[in-house]
């Protein structure tokens, strides 16, 4: 049953499959499961599997569990579950009951190995795993068997044991399905079931030597959670034959399905922990929660939203076909989110002084200025004003053009929430360069039009006397092209301007921003205050998309 409460979801080829179920009574509910591996940070990939799996749950009224599937203690590590159970919960999604993880079925997975080869269907192989690799074949030529395959049932439970008492060395022995070697798939050329690992487990110490590769572990633990909906992205499509085998293959009472979608593309970044892992492991990023990441972390810093990663995952949709995302899109969606909910401030990013000079010295004044143009509800905001302001370098020119709307010599212009002023001299220093606008403004022109005159023009500014320091990072990809996985090297294809740190300045309101708390710099883009390096004293932005029309600074 659909939960209906709930606002309309897109189908596709898996909810179709999942009603066609119900309705023939192959299923009375729904479990699905999310199996992140903790050996990295979950991606913007990752959070695609998320929506899906965790949104079917919810909106069939069913379950969703949290499984760490966590068999290669080489690999893990506690900060990753840490950080992946953080990120569930900011994207706003709950697991059924209690955490799992692979490694609570360690028992379970070596009497189902057991099984296994009581049956003859698997053996212990002491070839190692070069030699495996070369008696495996290739696509094009069979496999060859193993001299180990035909040991007998008892000698192989003898070995097998050897091995859990760890008697044997690393790569001197593994356990293998025997399966098919002449197989047209090379995944059931008796794939490898266990191998030997002397590191200690994050969950479970020194219990264990041996270790359940992830096929094998995978659908076991699916089919002991009672999921009925296995899903997974196409890599594993051949899997799901070796998947199916161990089920068909065991004595278990459920016998889950896995269904395979395509995995999310997004142009100018990568999605292999692994080689994210390589960019952090090199410094060549400063954590995997950097704001260039394509982490699920990195994006938060940067300030996306949760709901706009959501939105963006519906919008991708699921299908079987591969393809390649637009950057834009994902920028389509937390614009569109941050305009409804971002406060409106002023900042200024490479700043020119302008001084209005019939504006008494002495005198300052508190405008009050809207939070948002379309949202009184979210009320005003104290913003000073004084004789000498901040503006933008390229809101001002000497020489008028058809095309340039803002502060030109001779002409006038609005300040944002202030009055009209007049551009009527400048100062320069030895190298021609601009360091004073001398101006005047109209006293009678704070909200309103003087003298039946309409000024358009509408430029931000800062008071210069009020203003704070801050550091400003603007972001861009952190590769120079769509696809960094089409190269030998990605490393190779790192843009060395994707960060920029420029020192500007902002309005006395941001002096209480709160890290992470996300603001629309007039004219410029979204920000937010960095969550790891800005202190009350020093205020760091990052910005997080630019405004729809194209903006630069010089």
């Amino acid at each position: 049953m659909i939960n209906n409460k709930e606002s309309v979801v897109p189908s596709n080829f898996i909810r179709q499959i999942i009603d066609n179920d119900l309705k023939n009574g192959i299923h009375k509910s729904i479990h699905t499961r999310f199996p992140p591996e903790p050996n990295g940070y979950l991606h913007i990939g990752h959070a695609k599997s998320i929506c899906l799996n965790f949104g079917i749950a919810k909106d069939y009224l069913g379950k969703c569990n949290l499984r760490f599937d966590d068999t290669n203690p080489e690999k893990e590590d506690l900060e990753y579950i840490k950080s992946i159970k953080n990120d569930l919960i900011w994207l706003g999604f709950k697991w059924s009951g209690d955490i799992h993880y692979s490694s609570n079925y360690f028992d379970e997975f070596y009497k189902y190995a057991i099984e296994l080869i009581n049956k003859g269907l698997a053996y212990v192989d002491e070839l190692n795993p070069k030699q495996i690799r070369e008696y495996r074949g290739t696509l094009s030529s069979p496999g060859k068997p193993s001299p180990y395959r035909s040991r007998s049932i008892q000698k192989n439970l003898d070995l097998f044991k050897k091995m859990r008492l760890g008697k044997f060395k690393e790569g001197e022995a593994c356990l293998r399905a025997k399966i098919d070697m002449n197989s047209s798939f090379i995944i059931m050329r008796d794939p490898v079931l266990y191998r030997i690992r002397f590191i200690r487990h994050q969950q479970t110490g020194n219990n264990w030597c041996i270790y359940p590769m992830y096929d094998f572990s995978h659908c076991i633990s699916d089919a002991l959670e009672g999921i009925t909906h296995s899903i997974c992205t196409l890599e594993f499509q051949d899997n799901r034959r070796l998947y199916d085998w161990i089920l068909d293959n065991i004595t278990i009472t459920c016998r889950p399905n896995q269904y395979e979608f395509s995995r999310l593309n997004l142009q100018y970044t990568i999605m292999s922990k692994r080689k994210l892992n390589q960019l952090v492991k090199s410094n060549l990023v400063e954590g995997w929660d950097d704001p260039r990441m394509p982490t699920i972390s990195g994006l938060r810093r940067r300030g996306f939203t949760a709901k706009a990663i959501r939105d963006f995952c519906q919008r991708v949709g699921v299908t079987k076909q591969e393809n390649m995302i637009e950057f834009s899109s994902l920028e389509s969606c937390i614009r569109a989110d941050l305009n409804k909910t971002t406060p409106r401030v002023m900042a200024v990013l490479n700043p020119v002084k302008v001084i209005i000079e019939n504006y008494n010295e002495k005198n300052t004044e508190t405008l009050l200025i809207r939070n948002h143009p379309n949202k009184p509800e979210m009320g005003f905001r104290e913003v000073p004003f004084g004789r000498v302001i901040w503006i933008e370098r390229n809101d001002f020119r000497e020489i008028e053009t058809e095309t340039y709307k803002r502060l030109v010599l001779g002409q006038e212009v609005r300040l944002r929430g202030s009055y009209i002023i007049r551009a009527k001299g400048i100062k320069k220093d030895k190298q021609g360069k601009i360091t004073t606008i001398y101006c005047s403004y109209d006293m009678d022109s704070l909200g309103k039009n003087p003298n039946k005159r309409k000024v358009k023009r509408v430029i931000h500014w800062i008071s210069a006397d009020k203003a704070l320091i801050a550091e400003i990072r603007l972001y861009d990809h952190l590769f120079t092209i769509p696809n960094p996985d089409s190269v030998d090297d990605f490393i190779n294809a790192i843009n060395s301007k994707s960060l920029c740190k420029v020192q500007g300045f902002v309005e006395p309101s941001l002096a209480t921003a709160k890290p992470g708390q996300r603001f629309q710099f007039e004219r410029i883009g979204y920000f937010c205050l960095d969550s790891k390096h800005s202190k009350p004293q020093s205020l760091v932005f990052n910005r997080t998309v630019s405004l729809r029309e194209t903006w630069s600074f010089d």
